[in-house]
């Protein structure tokens, strides 16, 4: 009896213990199984992840909207579908920003289409006449005899082609309304006031352009395709927000006027704040604001004092805008874009308000009307204020804007300038060569070299004087300076002495604020001048220097 009261023990253990076991098979399996489908899902996220920030570093500016593969869970397997390109992106920060091309065989195939539906909205609504808001009659206005008697008229036929309609016609027009696809009410619409336009004599403007270039894309050509594609790319190719954008802009133009706006004169007042001057390293036109002028009191009121005032700015802000414009070239392959360089240094603080709500204003108005206009935008001599006004101005500007900002601190000036332009188009004032009225260097004379010196080492320039009466002519920067300097002319003949050109000196930071270096040498023996630089420091310096020999004039 006892022993089977402990069999019976045992045994009723045993089989819980074998369910118990049981039970944790069963639980560790299936944890192996969810183990294997989380690692699978996490590594195709880990995979998507590293697409985008492949793409955004190699300054790709738009990236899919979706993600660029689903998964799909089919009897526990992960199941990848294709990638689908016929979607518009969206813009993603980029540290990089690159221009796209406007070749019609570069764009994508949602790209293509979005262009295409865009040039037939825009054509549809040119000959419906119903791009541009008309404008309302006054009130006092009333209809001639003649409009009364065409509307009676009118009405009177209407009234008769409805009464000779019968009830099938009518419920075959209405399943034929029923039948139309989306958009047939914008194209009936658009249909109506056709006809109406035409029962009414009104001609169809089939002229609308905009910066001189033709919209309607029957009359049109490739600078076309570039306008609109420059408003695709400022609302991410949603082709309804592009169309949009171009009638407010067109509507925008007219209603102030701006298409006439390169013939009125704001005075030479404001002609230090802001000005073309030169083109970068990929040909576009540089457009210097110089926003330090306005230190100074009197300007500052005369610009900014009242409403009237700000905006007569605002008008020559755009005049400038058109000015660049007309020194692009619109159209495949051509500059289409501008660079801006934005030197804060000595401008007022964001405290003053007239000065926050005209850049305000400004900025609205630039991006709203002129589209990828602007290749970027460099912010030189930044204050320490100048986080504050961007906080202030960034929920006014898109995504695709601020990808283009370029920020620098004093020191960093001259070398983040040439990175963008050519030594010989960078301004005296901010590190480089060129200067008002320059007449010894031009052409080919103005092309710059570049030399490194290595830290704690010396590097010398040889410019050859080989006739007897020539004059040499040389210039040259140093970024960061702090070398030391001396110029030489050292004769063929080695019984000649000699001849100190410059004495050695040190040359500080200071000296980029004054311009290169230079100085001129007439020979009257053969040989060759010898600049030196010295680099006592622990950095490397990169030195640009150009000269250009002039021949003696036969008597």
């Amino acid at each position: 009896m006892f022993l089977s009261k402990i069999y019976n023990r045992c045994g009723s253990l045993t089989f819980l213990s074998l369910q118990n076991k049981l039970a944790a098979i069963h639980c560790s399996s299936s944890r192996r199984e969810k183990r294997k489908e989380f690692e699978a899902k996490s590594k195709f996220k880990v995979m998507v992840v590293e697409v985008n920030v492949d793409e955004t570093q190699a300054g790709q500016v738009f990236v899919p909207e979706e993600e660029p593969k689903k998964v799909a869970q089919d009897n526990g397997k992960v199941v990848d579908s294709e990638i689908d390109d016929s979607k518009p992106k969206t813009v993603e920060k980029s540290s990089s920003y690159r221009e796209e091309s406007n070749f019609l065989s570069d764009l994508k195939e949602f790209e293509k289409k979005a262009l295409s539906e865009l040039k037939s909205k825009l054509e549809e609504a040119i000959l419906g006449n119903s791009l541009l808001r008309k404008q309302e009659p006054e009130k006092d206005e009333k209809p001639s005899e003649e409009k009364e008697e065409k509307e009676k008229e009118v009405a009177d036929e209407k009234e008769k082609e409805e009464e000779a309609k019968g009830g099938e016609e009518g419920e075959s027009l209405v399943g034929e309304e029923e039948a139309k696809p989306e958009g047939g009410e914008e194209k009936t619409a658009q249909e109506c006031e056709r006809k109406k336009s035409e029962e009414e004599g009104i001609e169809i403007n089939k002229d609308v352009s905009i910066w001189g270039v033709p919209l309607l894309p029957c009359k049109g050509g490739e600078a076309t395709d570039v306008v609109l594609l420059k408003f695709l790319r400022a609302r991410e190719f949603k082709v309804n927000d592009a169309f949009e954008m171009l009638k407010n802009t067109l509507q925008w133009r007219k209603d102030g006027n701006i298409d006439s706006i390169l013939d009125e004169d704001f005075g030479a007042g404001l002609g230090s704040a802001a000005y073309m001057n030169g083109i970068d390293k990929e040909g576009h036109p540089v457009c210097y604001n110089i926003y330090g002028v306005f230190e100074n009191e009197e300007l500052y009121k005369k610009t900014f004092g009242t409403e009237e005032k700000r905006g007569q700015f605002l008008r020559w802000r755009f005049q400038l805008m058109e000015k660049g414009i007309q020194k692009l070239d619109l159209r495949p392959g051509g500059v289409t874009c501008l660079l801006q360089i934005n030197d804060l240094r000595n401008s007022p603080g964001p405290s003053r308000k007239e000065l926050r709500v005209a850049m305000r204003q400004a900025v609205g108005a630039l991006q709203d009307n002129y589209p990828e206009f602007v290749a970027r935008n460099i912010f030189i001599n930044v204050p320490f204020w100048y986080y504050a006004l961007n906080a202030l101005l960034s929920p006014f500007l898109t995504q695709r804007s601020k990808s283009k900002f370029v920020v620098v601190r004093p020191a960093k000036v001259t070398e983040t300038l040439l990175k963008y332009i050519p030594a010989e188009e960078v301004p005296v004032q901010y590190g480089g060569f060129k200067k008002e009225n320059e007449f010894e260097f031009c052409g080919q004379d103005a092309t710059v070299t570049e030399i490194i010196v290595k830290a704690g080492s010396t590097m010398t320039i040889e410019i050859p004087a080989d006739e007897v009466g020539s004059t040499s002519i040389w210039e040259l920067i140093v970024l960061g300076w702090e070398v030391n300097y001396k110029a030489e002319f050292v004769p063929s003949d080695e019984g000649s002495y000699t001849i100190i050109v410059q004495k050695s000196k040190k040359i500080s930071v200071s000296q980029s604020q004054e311009g290169p270096i230079g100085n001129t040498f007439r020979n009257n023996e053969q040989g060759k001048l010898v600049l030196t630089i010295e680099n006592t420091s622990g950095k490397k310096k990169r030195v640009l220097y150009r000269y250009k020999t002039k021949k003696s004039s036969p008597c």
